[in-house]
C-alpha cells in the first residue's frame, strides 16, 4: 500500500449495502476494511447466514480485509480506528427488523444506537476530517407517513395530496408518532449522526433508505421485502401478506445506485446532512403488483395467504422524495430499473437455489 491508497471502513461488509459498499471501491483500488461478526445469522438463524457473501468478498476483491468485530464493543471499535486511521467510514451494520426488536429490545438499541455512537466517537477521536456515511431508515418517520390522505385503486395505496405525489421529503416529522422500537433506535442513530456533525463540525451523513434491495440481499420474512417475496414465488412456497389487503406500497432503490450516491458524497461531503433515498416513484411498486411482476418474469403463480394484522409501524404507502438528494448531487441519479432490480434479484436466488 502507498500513502496515497484511500482507507474505507465498512461496517456490516457482509450484508446488502455493505458488499455492495465493497465490490465498488475496491474496482478502484482503496484498501477497504470489512467489519462483520455475522449477527444477521444470529438474528434471523441460518436462512440470514451472510458468511457466504463474506467468502465472495474475500475470494473476489483485492483490496479487501475482513475485520471479525462486533461494532458493541466500544474498546475494540476505538482501537480498531486508531489503527487504520481511516480516510472514510461507510456504516451499513444494523438490526433491521420491526418484530426482532420487540424480542431483543437490548441486542437492538445496544446495535443500532450504542453501536453507531461507538463509531462516531472512534471517527471523532481518530479521524475526525474523514467523511461517515450511516444507513439510516425512513422508519425514522415512524408511521407518520400513514396518517397522510390516501387513496386506494385496484393494486396499491397511494397519497391523495398533490404535495405529496413526488414522496416524503426529509421535513416531514419524525416526532409524535408510533415507530417500533426499531424505529425508535434508528432515530437515535440518525439523530446522532447528525449532531456528531453539527456540534464537532464533521463531515456526516445518514441516508434515510426506503427499501434497499438487490440480487446479494439474503432476504428473510422480517426483513428483506423483496428478495424474500421474490425467493418464496421460486421455490414455489406460501407468502403471507400482513394487512392493509396487499396494496402497501415500497420505493426500491439497487444497492449498486446506494453505492454510487456514497461515491458522491465522499467526493463532496457536507456537514451533518440528511437525505432520502430510494427509488423514488418510478421504482415504487406494491405487494399485489410485485406478485404479477415476478409471476411474468418466473412462471410460477404466487401462492399467499392474508392476514388482518398488519405490522406495527409498518407504512402503507412510502415513497421517497429525491428532489434534495438530486439538488444537492445533480450528477447521481437511479440507474436501475424496477424491471432491473427484479430480474437480477430472480438470477441470483435461482442460482443460490442451484448451488444449495
Amino acid at each position: 500500500m502507498t500513502n496515497s491508497t484511500k482507507k474505507l471502513l465498512v461496517t456490516g461488509s457482509s450484508g446488502l449495502i455493505g458488499s455492495e459498499v465493497v465490490r465498488y471501491f475496491d474496482k478502484f483500488g482503496w484498501q477497504i476494511f470489512g467489519v462483520d461478526n455475522n449477527m444477521r445469522a444470529d438474528f434471523f438463524g441460518a436462512r440470514g447466514d451472510t458468511r457466504w457473501v463474506q467468502e465472495q468478498l474475500i475470494k473476489e476483491c483485492q483490496n479487501f480485509k475482513h475485520v471479525e468485530l462486533d461494532i458493541r464493543n466500544r474498546a475494540g471499535v476505538l482501537e480498531l480506528f486508531e489503527k487504520i486511521k481511516p480516510d472514510y467510514i461507510c456504516h451499513t451494520a444494523a438490526q433491521p427488523s420491526h418484530d426482532l426488536a420487540t424480542e431483543r429490545t437490548f441486542d437492538d438499541f445496544d446495535v443500532n444506537a450504542v453501536g453507531t455512537l461507538n463509531l462516531l466517537e472512534a471517527t471523532r477521536r481518530s479521524c475526525p476530517e474523514s467523511p461517515f456515511i450511516h444507513m439510516s431508515t425512513n422508519k425514522v418517520y415512524g408511521d407518520g407517513p400513514n396518517h397522510l390522505n390516501l387513496k386506494e385503486t385496484e393494486t396499491r395505496w397511494d397519497f391523495s395530496d398533490e404535495n405529496y405525489f413526488n414522496g416524503i421529503n426529509e421535513t416531514f416529522s419524525i416526532d409524535q408518532c408510533k415507530h417500533s422500537l426499531f424505529g425508535v433506535s434508528k432515530v437515535a442513530a440518525d439523530v446522532m449522526v447528525q449532531e456528531y456533525g453539527r456540534y464537532f463540525n464533521m463531515p456526516t451523513c445518514a441516508l434515510r433508505g426506503g427499501c434497499l434491495t438487490g440480487p446479494n440481499h439474503s432476504g428473510v420474512e422480517l426483513h428483506g421485502f423483496l428478495s424474500y417475496l421474490i425467493k418464496v414465488n421460486m421455490v414455489e412456497e406460501e407468502y403471507t401478506i400482513f394487512g392493509y389487503k396487499g396494496k402497501q406500497v415500497r420505493d426500491n432503490i439497487h444497492s449498486y445506485d446506494v453505492a454510487r450516491f456514497i461515491d458522491a458524497f465522499f467526493q463532496a461531503p457536507r456537514i451533518g446532512e440528511v437525505y432520502n433515498i430510494g427509488g423514488g416513484r418510478d421504482n415504487s411498486t406494491s405487494i399485489l403488483e410485485a406478485f404479477t411482476r415476478i409471476e411474468q418474469i418466473s412462471g410460477n403463480k404466487m401462492k399467499y395467504k392474508y392476514s388482518d394484522e398488519n405490522r406495527i409501524g409498518d407504512h402503507i404507502c412510502y415513497i421517497s422524495d429525491l428532489r434534495k438528494i438530486k439538488s444537492h448531487y445533480p450528477n447521481w441519479n437511479i440507474t436501475k430499473s424496477l424491471q432491473n432490480v427484479f430480474e437480477e434479484i430472480a438470477e441470483s436466488w435461482t442460482k443460490r437455489l442451484v448451488s444449495s
